[in-house]
């Protein structure tokens, strides 16, 4: 049986070594946690390595042959979670704390609970951290990928202020709301979306397969047909005999947007037009301004520095214009200036906005100015998408009527035009 050295602490903080024997490592750490102990190191012993290394040999050399190295590490990285899933593993990790349990064993309560979306590897590794005497904030920057800036700088100040608990509460609510208003934001494109690539598929059916078939009583007759129907006709001959073209162009102008979008110049532009397109525009500017007011209100509110809060909000924000108006307030309150001043100056934001922030300027309260104003544009972004849905749908069953109207109309005008050649 192999042999492993380890190193752990008892509830006191007392530092125990030993040996223990078992099949692999996980064998190992589970008799320490058995014994009451929290593990800081486990190795194999020279001896025990062997073994492990005999035991494993054919089994281990079966393993690389079917999953390469490769492979396995990109099956085992960590993905980054969805919101609501670092919402459930922020909520659960402050209620184990407010239970009063000491933070290593709520870590490590943690890989046990099940949290959708976040492995237990990551609570393990956190727990591993802290027992070697990094705090926890330090700890989950090792782990850019599950745990943002923003996640990172919260704890910190939590951690600083010794209110931890309340931060985290706080923290999991915010996540709450950003994972309602992203579900809001999808599911009122999801039913636009479904209804015209629907039309688009009846329309291409009837166009290539139903259309030619019908068009074959005409043949042999000698009637010219009206100047719609050989409208139709031709498209359909297009899209049957040419289809693989079309999907060439659209190919094409697929790679050159992509291309476009990598640039900086193209990025801008098209948040841009994104922030300026009618209807969708004015849901697209309440989203971002909410997101802004909401994470600058939460980082202040839980003591982070507002130049750090500034940077870190930056980094959130996914449109390149408010980030770059973000970047330049940033730059004008590390000179001394009031955060109002270059909100107002960039001609970017809403002038209810810049009001309410001076007034919490003044009144010491930035975070609550920043908080109501972030109610209020969730409020009137749930308006917005009811709006933005109601109009679409009217709009894409006229399209789908106007545009299985004219092929109805151009096989009936060719029948008119049969019936009567016939008829004379």
């Amino acid at each position: 049986m192999p042999q492993f050295a380890y190193r752990a602490r008892r509830r006191t903080g007392e530092v125990v070594e030993g040996v223990l024997e078992g099949p692999d490592r996980a064998a190992v750490l589970a008799q320490i946690e058995r014994l009451g102990l929290f593990p800081v190191s486990v190795d194999a012993t020279k001896g025990g390595a062997q073994g492990a290394a005999r035991g494993r040999g054919s089994a281990a050399a079966t393993l690389r042959r079917l999953w390469p190295s490769s492979w396995q590490a990109w099956r085992s990285r960590p993905r980054k979670p969805r919101l609501q899933e670092l919402a459930t593993f922020t909520q659960q990790l402050a209620n184990l704390l407010q239970a009063g349990m000491p933070l290593t064993v709520a870590l490590h309560s943690m890989t046990h609970l099940e949290s959708r979306g976040i492995p237990a590897d990551v609570a393990r590794q956190l727990r591993q951290e802290v027992m070697e005497g990094r705090s926890l904030s330090d700890a989950m920057a090792k782990q850019p990928v599950v745990f943002s800036d923003l996640y990172v700088n919260m704890v910190r100040a939590g951690e600083q202020s010794g209110a931890l608990v309340e931060v985290l509460r706080r923290m999991a609510e915010h996540f709450e709301r950003f994972a309602q208003v992203q579900a809001r934001f999808s599911s009122a494109l999801v039913y636009p979306a479904f209804v015209a690539l629907v039309g688009v598929a009846i329309m291409f059916f009837f166009m290539t397969y139903m259309l030619p078939k019908f068009l074959t009583m005409f043949e042999g007759m000698q009637v010219e047909l009206p100047l719609m129907t050989r409208l139709v006709v031709g498209i359909s001959h297009f899209l049957s005999g040419y289809w693989w073209l079309l999907l060439l162009v659209v190919l094409a102008v697929w790679i050159v947007f992509n291309r476009f979008q990598a640039t900086e110049e193209g990025k801008r532009k098209i948040d841009q037009w994104k922030m300026n397109a009618p209807i969708f525009g004015r849901v697209v500017r309440l989203h971002l301004f909410a997101t802004f007011a909401r994470t600058l209100s939460t980082l202040l509110e839980n003591g982070v520095p507002v130049l750090t809060a500034l940077k870190i909000t930056e980094q959130v924000i996914p449109n390149r214009l408010v980030k770059e108006a973000i970047a330049r307030a940033r730059e004008d309150v590390t000179d001394g200036k009031t955060l109002a001043q270059p909100l107002a100056r960039s001609k970017l934001f809403p002038q209810l906005m810049v009001d309410l922030v001076k007034i919490g300027e003044e009144t010491g309260d930035v975070p609550g100015a920043l908080r109501n104003l972030a109610d209020t544009y969730e409020n009137e972004l749930s308006i917005a998408l009811r709006v933005m849905t109601n109009l679409i749908e009217p709009v894409l069953i006229i399209v789908m009527a106007l545009g299985v109207g004219f092929l109805l109309l151009s096989v009936l005008s060719a029948m008119f035009a049969i019936t009567s050649n016939i008829a004379r």
